[in-house]
């Protein structure tokens, strides 16, 4: 997947404890969940949302503890169950990126389609 084009992910507020992780683990778990996951493209907008610097520290949280949840292997329903195990993923996800739709701009939905199809 394409790197991080264009945000300074260094500067998040200062911490790097909850983003680190999500960041590690982030791509990883988006190429299992690929074909499970029906709006990947809109997730991965979220994912550079969320590590964007100019991103209101309010919808950073929303976002990174949803994406947390995602990259988390064992939640409600363990991500190794085919069929269900990212269900309760999608539904917080959903529910998230609803939250802040607002701050997930043109250039965030740009970087996921230059990720997405670098990874085809």
């Amino acid at each position: 997947m394409a790197q991080e084009k264009g945000f300074d992910f260094f500067r998040f507020g200062g911490t790097a404890g909850d983003e680190g992780e999500v960041r590690a683990k982030f791509w990883r778990t988006a190429k299992k969940a690929a074909k499970q996951v029906p709006f990947m493209e809109e997730l991965v907008a979220a994912y550079y949302c969320a590590m964007d610097r100019n991103t209101p520290l309010r919808a950073k949280g929303i976002l990174l503890a949803a994406l947390g949840y995602f990259v988390l292997p064992t939640d409600t329903i363990p991500d190794f169950i085919f069929g269900l195990g990212f269900t309760d993923d999608i539904a917080v996800l959903t529910a998230a990126i609803t939250a802040v739709r607002a701050h997930i701009t043109q250039a965030h939905r740009l970087a996921a389609r230059e990720a997405l199809a670098d990874e085809s």
